[in-house]
């Protein structure tokens, strides 16, 4: 493990740490009481549906198409796999994409190019999908006078920066540049070596630029798909609210989704967010609320159904391995061998 990665994690170990130490665990525990065996149950299921919709994203962005339901389940085992290892693994968050590629060739025969390219495209209406809800919940927070205004300002802040940030990474995809800027260093010293490369780099432009172009609309659908992502965890979190006994308004859950996704994708550096969530939910909760414990249960019961499902992908990884106990570090170099070989 690098060392940057190792501070990473202390950093969101001790971050976890003081919030555990400014709250009182007792009102907490008398929260995560409420939610009952029906919550608990509940809580998980509905977690499926971004699930559900996130895959279906990802499918209908395929070149050729491949509808139906086997390809949809196979997806399924590979999304569930590679969300499990972006979560356990030290690698600030995208662990998980280049497994999905390789498992995508190895066990199916996509070529590794596609099943990036396809990757990149489905995150990218990920991230746009996310600015419309980010904007939708950074509205509803500037009528709220319940919210600081410090707090109103600094997730305006955050949003414009995260804003430009997804346009220049569309814009770099859309525009080819970099298939430019291979053309700029092939006429440098590197030349023969960028030159070698740039085929390759050309052809990936070339399918990411159809992918916005000609099938554009199938780009919008999974677009849309994506966004159903963040209204149901907003379903999701106003679930949880309900069954604590603690129902809150669906704006409210709007206004503490968006906070929590926006402060999530500022630390991505972080492994799972350890530490910022809980910072996050305690905050906002409690100025929406004014319930000191109620922010921090939250969290708990939103890690307790992220456990289930890194649970439920480690067991995939495990079953579709050969039952292996090969270490994941084994099959992210791996996965680097076939990204460097195409």
């Amino acid at each position: 493990m690098k060392l940057y990665r190792l501070l990473f994690l202390v950093l969101g170990l001790s971050l976890f740490a003081v919030v555990l130490a400014q709250s009182d665990l007792g009102a907490v525990a008398d929260h995560v009481r409420r939610l009952g065996w029906q919550g608990a149950l509940a809580i998980p299921a509905v977690s499926l549906l971004p699930f559900v919709v996130d895959t279906w994203a990802w499918q209908v962005l395929f070149n050729p198409s491949r509808p139906g339901w086997s390809w949809f389940a196979d997806l399924w085992k590979i999304r569930a796999v590679g969300t499990a290892i972006s979560k356990i693994t030290p690698v600030v968050g995208v662990a998980g994409e280049p497994i999905k590629a390789l498992l995508l060739k190895r066990l199916y025969g996509l070529p590794y190019r596609e099943g990036v390219a396809s990757l990149l495209v489905v995150k990218t209406g990920n991230l746009i999908a996310l600015v419309i809800f980010l904007g939708i919940g950074l509205a509803l927070s500037f009528g709220d006078e319940r919210l600081p205004k410090g707090y109103r300002l600094a997730a305006a802040a955050g949003f414009a920066v995260l804003t430009l940030g997804i346009v220049a990474f569309f814009l770099v995809q859309r525009l080819r540049i970099s298939s430019a800027l291979g053309r700029w260093l092939s006429r440098g010293p590197l030349g023969q070596r960028v030159s070698r490369a740039l085929n390759a780099l050309h052809e990936f432009d070339d399918r990411l630029t159809l992918a916005y172009t000609r099938d554009g609309v199938r780009f919008l659908i999974s677009t849309f798909l994506t966004f159903m992502n963040w209204v149901f965890g907003v379903l999701e979190l106003y679930l949880i609210f309900w069954f604590m006994n603690h129902p809150v308004p669906v704006a409210d859950a709007i206004v503490i989704a968006a906070t929590v996704e926006l402060v999530r994708a500022g630390v991505f550096f972080i492994p799972a967010s350890i530490g910022a969530e809980e910072a996050a939910l305690a905050v906002v909760v409690t100025a929406i609320t004014a319930d000191t414990g109620l922010g921090l249960a939250v969290a708990f019961v939103r890690r307790y159904r992220e456990l289930l499902w890194i649970a439920y992908g480690v067991w995939l990884t495990w079953r579709m391995t050969g039952r292996s106990l090969t270490p994941i570090g084994t099959m992210l170099r791996a996965s680097e061998e076939e990204r460097t070989s195409g």
